[in-house]
């Protein structure tokens, strides 16, 4: 019987006079979405959602009780799906896509690398979400502070964590391209989904440092109560309110038009592995740019062209 849950192979060479301007073309598109993208707006469209699912105020309202914590961070997760610190969790969908099978094993196909990509986001959420909880409110990622030219010290971590993952993404997209050695190796013929695994890992550390305001209100109750398994709980739920959009478009591009999606990625040698790094050096691209130059500009660190819409 047929594997259903076979992933592209992103190691397949791919020739450098197709890979390289793609490379070029990821990595500039990454750069002109953090010139044009507005914080603003995405952020107060997800806390326009929070407060219509919640029915109340998301941000000024308390949180009545450990239950309601439970849906709030949640909803704060889903939320925060088009942020700036989490919208290159869609570079994700591209080295799953193409796992599938035939007839009935398309879903079951579509749903292994989802659950290896889903655990390795919650894994990492709930272990900060514990550490986080145990230390309580004095934890950085809460403090008040500012150093340098007004630059929140919360802000800084925010810099170096996105800064690193950036960095870790486009490296994992050039190493697709057959550009940068493979951190994974052969490891990949014995653990299929390892690259996978360790992308959705990367997806759980958008939560640390993450500044995003329903986020913080979300920690900031989790610390209050000092409790490990709590704050686990809160912060794997967040992860999983993080991934549910991108989980769902990820199906429904492995299953429409009888897996056509999968099928057209492994129909040529090299083209998963093309569109697997083109993804994720954009995505990279926009987190390490948006984060690592986009954000010190902000506090006269540098300089980083700015739009009518989002100058401030």
């Amino acid at each position: 019987m047929a594997r259903t849950d076979v992933v592209p192979d992103t190691r397949t060479s791919v020739a450098p006079s197709r890979g390289v301007p793609l490379a070029l073309a990821g990595a500039a598109v990454g750069v002109l979405l953090a010139v044009l993208w507005s914080a603003r707006l995405v952020d107060g469209l997800g806390v326009d959602a929070a407060d219509g699912i919640l029915g109340r105020d998301a941000l000024k309202d308390d949180i009545p009780g450990s239950g309601a914590g439970v849906l709030f961070a949640f909803v704060a997760g889903l939320a925060g799906t088009f942020t700036a610190c989490n919208v290159a969790a869609f570079g994700a969908i591209a080295p799953m896509a193409g796992s599938g099978g035939g007839r009935g094993g398309r879903l079951a196909g579509a749903l292994r690398p989802l659950a290896w990509l889903t655990a390795g986001a919650v894994g990492v959420a709930a272990l900060y979400g514990a550490v986080a909880a145990a230390i309580g409110p004095g934890i950085p990622q809460l403090s008040q502070d500012t150093i340098g030219n007004g630059m929140p010290v919360r802000a800084l971590q925010a810099l170096i964590v996105y800064v690193l993952l950036g960095a870790v993404l486009v490296w994992l997209g050039l190493a697709a391209f057959g550009f940068a050695p493979d951190p994974l190796g052969r490891l990949e013929d014995r653990q299929h989904h390892l690259r996978v695994l360790l992308i959705g890992a990367l997806i759980g550390g958008f939560v640390i440092g993450r500044p995003y305001p329903l986020f913080r209100k979300a920690f900031a109750y989790a610390a209050d109560t000092h409790n490990a398994a709590y704050g686990a709980l809160l912060f794997a739920l967040i992860a999983l309110g993080n991934v549910a959009v991108m989980a769902v478009l990820f199906v429904v591009l492995a299953l429409a038009g009888g897996g056509r999606v999968p099928r057209w990625l492994n129909a040529k040698p090299g083209r998963a592995a093309r569109v697997t790094g083109t993804a994720l050096v954009l995505f990279g691209t926009f987190t390490f740019v948006y984060w690592g130059i986009r954000l010190p500009a902000r506090f006269d660190y540098g300089w980083f062209p700015t739009m009518p819409w989002n100058a401030r």
